[in-house]
């Protein structure tokens, strides 16, 4: 049996502007419902959330049965639908442990697997360093003092440090593989490393992964 009601409280997602931090949240709630029940969902009044929340009700079956703009306001209703299935995969490759540099990577990556894609991601050169320990992003050059500053206003749109993002991905059945020979080279050892699950590889291991998937992504 399946009901028409939304919950009972909505998922009050004002503030945040990054489109992939607010389609994870939606996700996590759709994920208690059951198939039939309605989650209602407030936003920024921003076309282009508006725009990325219809793109990932399309791309997952989710039913979007109201839209509308209530002072400077998005409210939507979402209807829980079985999640649609896809074959499709997606290999990126991660060189540049920067700030601004990891923003589009991961990004696209979350949007991936949040629309159901198989994620493998391939950290090489200086970017191992994202998988460690104590690893935090800076901004580069004469940028680089004001980092802290910089990751606090993106957190507040929804940017996540990179390693939650990585987690969030792990969550979403996400693959992280990391060079090995640049971890020699960095001097990254394996109980450095700050997450669960990552494969140590080279170039042929990840050709394979590359051969497998349909979209690919290299960010230098």
């Amino acid at each position: 049996m399946t009901t028409t009601a939304a919950a009972a409280a909505p998922l009050d997602l004002r503030g945040r502007t990054i489109t992939t931090f607010i389609a994870y949240e939606v996700a996590q709630q759709l994920a208690r419902l059951t198939d039939g029940e309605g989650l209602e969902v407030i936003t920024e009044a921003r076309d282009d959330v508006d725009s990325d929340m219809r793109a990932w009700c399309r791309a997952t079956g989710q039913e979007l049965t109201r839209a509308e703009r209530r002072d400077g306001e998005r409210w939507y209703l979402i209807r829980k639908r079985p999640r649609r299935r896809t074959e499709r995969r997606l290999a990126a490759v991660i060189s540049d442990p920067g700030l601004e540099q990891l923003l589009s990577p991961l990004g696209f990556a979350l949007a991936a697997a949040l629309e159901g894609i198989e994620v493998s991601l391939y950290f090489q050169g200086p970017a191992v360093r994202v998988l460690t320990h104590g690893f935090a992003e800076r901004l580069r050059g004469l940028s680089r003092p004001f980092s802290r500053f910089a990751r606090a206003g993106l957190a507040r749109a929804g940017h996540l440090p990179a390693q939650d993002k990585i987690r969030q991905l792990q969550a979403l059945g996400a693959h992280i593989y990391a060079c090995g020979p640049s971890m020699e080279h960095y001097k990254v050892r394996g109980e450095d490393l700050a997450l669960d699950g990552v494969t140590v590889a080279e170039y042929l291991t990840f050709m394979e992964v590359i051969t497998l998937a349909d979209i690919h992504l290299f960010v230098q």
